[in-house]
């Protein structure tokens, strides 16, 4: 499920993963719960206090029957040398999924080898000099060729960015590729999945 920003929750069998609950600073609910599994994918973010297991950092982790793997990446306001927002791959019920968050929009190789092969990536796509745009979510999408692209992070009258981001039809234009499908919540079928990268847009909860 998808609640605005870059916060989203993944939902397994035995585990559920909140991923950037930022929410409360930029004037909405958060989501977290003391069972989640918590992610923050840039260390400038607030702390989840309260959840079950936290992660900011990179390294692997495994709870609950789910390999999270976290890898350092430079952040879109990082200089050249400096890596202070994290990837995670999420892998999960037989699928995978990579959480992108405010990344430069280059992968280096043995980031590439580090993500591997992914069912699922949910990419910030608001731009703004802030996180990637239309642009640059592409340059990464083509990077790592997932089979379902699921956009964050842009324009919602709800939503008070310290930036202000890009609506979503001008990401998506930006991006070159059409909308499949809008829905609450998203379910992976892994027989569903094709060679075409589908763009899904979920609905803020």
């Amino acid at each position: 499920m998808f609640y605005g920003a870059n916060c989203v929750r993944l939902a397994g069998r035995k585990a559920q993963i909140v991923v950037d609950d930022n929410l409360e600073k930029l004037g909405l609910k958060k989501v977290i719960k003391p069972t989640d599994i918590s992610l923050r994918t840039n260390k400038n973010f607030p702390e989840h206090p309260g959840s079950a297991f936290r992660a900011e950092m990179p390294g692997e982790y495994e709870i609950a029957g789910v390999v999270i793997r976290g890898i350092a990446a430079r952040a879109h306001v990082d200089e050249e040398s400096v890596k202070t927002a994290v990837i995670y791959t999420i892998q999960a019920d037989d699928t995978k999924v990579a959480v992108l968050g405010h990344i430069y929009p280059e992968l280096n190789e043995d980031q590439l080898e580090a993500i591997g092969l992914v069912d699922v990536a949910i990419v910030p796509v608001g731009g703004n000099g802030y996180t990637l745009d239309g642009a640059g979510a592409l340059n990464v999408i083509k990077q790592i060729e997932p089979k379902v692209v699921i956009p964050t992070h842009y324009s919602d009258k709800a939503i008070r960015y310290e930036v202000p981001q890009a609506e979503l039809a001008e990401a998506v234009k930006n991006m070159g590729m059409e909308i499949s499908e809008k829905m609450p919540k998203y379910k992976i079928k892994p027989a569903e999945l094709s060679d075409t990268t589908r763009l899904i847009v979920l609905e803020r909860q």
